[in-house]
């Protein structure tokens, strides 16, 4: 894979790049694609049916990534207008329409100076699932499988309201510094509570954690009536979740509430790399 930033150096490219796939895959195919320098990742979370209905759930921004790894999802994404959400909303279900999709789905965009660019579909509930629900009342779960039970949807376009902010945290068990996988026994563990914190995961007191899956052990979300009350929210449940015996990155996800430029919603999907690096 190779970045050309000049067009004159586009075909000395294009050359090195077929060499090097024909001497390691014997297939010396290139495509090419654009090169978005600092996008940020929004994805539209879709419903549809078997009786050929579809909507959209507004959006979610998860351009806080490591490695291309989200770390901190939120709903709706901060900065984009009604009309844009709206066109690309739209889109989507148009898509799902046209191939006769059924269940729920996640259309995946790197998005820049107001233009979406494709980069897949997640045919699924998607880990970031909770921060839609708490923005919109709808439990998507439960949608789901009325879908897969040929059911019609019990909601309608129009019946998707945006009320306040969401904002969820993957608590992963993995040193917030080194990220090196921190499996072992938990010994004491404490769920923050309390009105718009949501807690989802599986570990208790004395759980092992394995080292032979993805780390991710929870996720932390807080609703708030806007963005600065979800932060603020989540800043205090952040203090109150114990997990202890593993080492976490709950020391980073407080770290990022902090951040000024998470604060003032401009991040994109570089941005965590580059200030770990500092």
């Amino acid at each position: 894979m190779r970045v050309v930033h000049d067009a004159k150096d586009l075909e000395k490219s294009i050359d090195m790049t077929r060499t090097e796939a024909k001497a390691a895959f014997n297939n010396d195919t290139v495509y090419m694609e654009k090169y978005l320098a600092n996008p940020r990742h929004i994805e539209i979370q879709i419903l549809a049916d078997c009786k050929g209905n579809a909507l959209y759930l507004s959006e979610r921004d998860c351009s806080m990534q490591r490695r291309h790894q989200k770390v901190v999802e939120e709903a709706p994404a901060p900065g984009l207008s009604n009309a844009i959400r709206a066109r690309i909303g739209k889109c989507c279900v148009k898509a799902c329409i046209d191939i006769g999709y059924r269940g729920a789905g996640t259309f995946e965009f790197l998005y820049e100076n107001d233009k979406f660019y494709f980069i897949e579909m997640n045919t699924r509930i998607q880990v970031e699932h909770p921060v839609t629900e708490m923005i919109t009342g709808i439990d998507l779960i439960k949608e789901q499988l009325r879908i897969a039970a040929g059911q019609r949807l019990s909601i309608q376009q129009d019946d998707v309201v945006v009320r306040g902010h969401a904002i969820e945290c993957r608590i992963n068990a993995e040193d917030a510094k080194t990220f090196l996988p921190s499996p072992g026994k938990i010994t004491r563990f404490h769920a923050p509570g309390g009105f718009g914190v949501r807690w989802e995961s599986h570990i208790y007191t004395n759980y092992t954690v394995p080292p032979y899956y993805d780390s991710m052990i929870g996720k932390l979300i807080t609703y708030g009536e806007n963005r600065e009350a979800a932060i603020a929210r989540m800043k205090h449940a952040l203090t109150e979740l114990i997990i202890d015996g593993i080492k976490t990155n709950i020391e980073l996800h407080q770290q990022i509430m902090d951040d000024e430029c998470f604060q003032k919603g401009s991040t994109n999907i570089h941005y965590l790399e580059k200030k770990l690096e500092l």
